[in-house]
Order: structure tokens, then C-alpha cells, then sequence
């Protein structure tokens, strides 16, 4: 057993799925599959098992994935740690970031880390708010930013930055062309498109509507999408309205396409946050990433 063999069965276990692993490692599909008979080999047992349309670890399997992803996480922290130590800020690391951090914020200040210290490579996981804590929970990821407090004592998180949301509108929609704030009353007979549980814009809004002592079942509820995007275009699209980041629509209010309003009584404001488990040391790497994520400009 070495190293790399763990670093391939943990792509598969992740991946589900041998020729994504592949890809991921640069290897072929064969090659990838001859590791892992290595493996099975060295503990004299089977770790996957090789379904019709996935790849998914066996009990045995799942019990080498945590190891596996410990080990590999303190291989990358002691080569970062040598670095560090000669004042070098290099190696690979992976966070995760909920839709509108990952799309709107991150790409910005990974640049900005990595035109600092050009030999680190940062992996940039997407997915909902729920998914990512999860992600942290589980240590698949070292860092992450979402839209939403957790209620885990085990996670720590630190505001970083606020944003307003906006009640997002096709700009030729009626109440699009006064610009100003709605009623609460207007808002319930509005056709609303919601984005899919576990998102922190619809917990947002979900909060924000119990200040008011209302609930996302008192919104006239036309779709539910999976993504900001899917929601933009069912905006432009006449499929209805619904509430959004101002960092999402920037762009399309700047140039017209769509319109954003305020609604009268309702607090829109939010903020994302970085994540980290309470019990995982940061590497050096980890750490100077953690503080430029904070504070960009210093």
C-alpha cells in the first residue's frame, strides 16, 4: 500500500465512478482498476463494489475512506509545513463554497492568493449551503463558505462578507416600472420560484419571512429550481419572480435586464461565512488561505 493507491481509491469512492477517478489522476480506466486490485490484495478484501452504473464502497471500504482521506490530508500539511518553514507558501488544497460564494466571491480571492503565491493549487467544490457544512463535517474539505450560520457547534465560522438581497423582476414587469418597495401583500401573490432545499438564499428568505410572521408556504410558489442561474433565466423568462443576491445579479441590473425592487417591511440582508471544522488544524497553507479569504487586502 502506498500513497498514491490511496489517492486513486479515494477519487473512486468519491467519484463513484472509475473513468472520472481516471481523469482526475491522469490515469486510464485499466490502470486505475490494476491499483486498486492492488489494494484489495494488500488487505485481502474487497473495498468497491462494481455496480452496473457506479462505483460505491463496501463497509470495508468506507472504513479505509476515512483513513485514507486522513492520511492524504497530513501528507499535504507536512509538505506545506516545510514550506512554510522556509518561508514558501506552495501545495494543494480543497474548499467548498455554496452557490453565491462559489460563483461570486471565491474565484475573485483565489486569484488574488494565487497571483501571491503561484505555486499553490486550489480545488473549488460547489454545492448548496447544507452539502458543504456537510462536506466540512466530513473533513472532504479543508475550508468553506456559505450563505447560512450553522447550528454544528463543531464548525466555526466568521462573517466575511454582507450583501442585500433584492426581489428580482423581468424589467417590463409592472411593479418593475414604479422601482418602488412592495407590500408584503404584493409579495404573496407574486408567481415565486424558489431555489431547491438545502440552499442558503431559500433559508434567507425563509428567515426573513419569519420576521415578519410569515412562511415560504404563504409565498405563491410557481417552480423550484436548482440553481441561481436556473432561477435568473425563469425570471428573464416570465416563469416568475423571486428573491436573489444582488452579488448573483449585478450584471443584469446594470444592464437592464432585469430590474430589482424592495419590499416594505422585509430585511433582506445576509451574510456568508467561512467554515472550518472546530477539531482540524489548519495547515500553514490552510491558514495563510484562511486569512486572505478574511481580509483580502492585507
Amino acid at each position: 500500500m502506498n500513497l498514491w493507491q490511496l489517492k486513486i481509491f479515494k477519487a473512486i469512492v468519491e467519484q463513484k465512478s472509475f473513468s472520472k477517478a481516471g481523469q482526475i489522476v491522469h490515469l486510464s480506466q485499466p490502470t486505475v482498476s490494476s491499483h486498486l486490485k492492488e489494494l484489495e490484495e494488500h488487505f485481502g478484501c474487497r473495498l468497491i463494489d462494481r455496480m452496473p452504473r457506479q462505483a460505491t464502497a463496501t463497509r470495508a471500504g468506507e472504513l479505509l475512506y476515512t483513513y485514507a482521506v486522513r492520511l492524504l490530508d497530513l501528507y499535504e500539511e507536512t509538505e506545506t509545513a516545510i514550506h512554510q518553514f522556509h518561508n514558501r507558501v506552495r501545495g494543494r488544497i480543497r474548499i467548498g463554497g455554496s452557490t453565491i460564494p462559489g460563483s461570486y466571491i471565491l474565484p475573485k480571492r483565489i486569484g488574488g492568493f494565487t497571483r501571491r503565491h503561484p505555486r499553490v493549487f486550489i480545488s473549488l467544490i460547489i454545492k448548496d449551503t447544507q452539502q458543504i457544512l456537510e462536506d466540512i463535517r466530513q473533513q472532504r474539505v479543508t475550508l468553506g463558505v456559505v450563505g447560512a450560520r450553522s447550528e454544528d457547534k463543531n464548525i466555526i465560522q466568521t462573517r466575511i462578507v454582507d450583501d442585500d438581497m433584492q426581489l428580482i423582476l423581468p424589467p417590463d414587469h409592472r411593479l418593475a416600472q414604479s422601482r418602488t418597495p412592495i407590500s408584503q401583500e404584493e409579495l404573496l401573490s407574486l408567481p415565486f420560484i424558489v431555489r431547491e432545499t438545502g440552499s442558503g438564499t431559500l433559508k434567507s428568505i425563509a428567515d426573513s419571512l419569519q420576521s415578519i410572521g410569515c412562511s415560504m408556504e404563504d409565498l405563491n410558489i410557481a417552480a423550484e429550481m436548482g440553481s441561481t442561474q436556473a432561477v435568473l433565466e425563469g425570471i428573464k423568462n416570465g416563469a416568475g419572480v423571486s428573491i436573489l443576491s444582488t452579488l448573483a445579479v449585478a450584471d443584469d441590473l446594470a444592464t437592464g435586464r432585469l430590474a430589482g425592487i424592495k419590499i416594505k417591511g422585509v430585511d433582506l440582508k445576509r451574510s456568508f461565512y467561512l467554515s472550518r471544522h472546530r477539531h482540524k488544524s489548519l495547515s500553514p497553507l490552510g491558514k495563510a488561505l484562511a486569512g486572505y479569504i478574511e481580509n483580502p487586502g492585507e
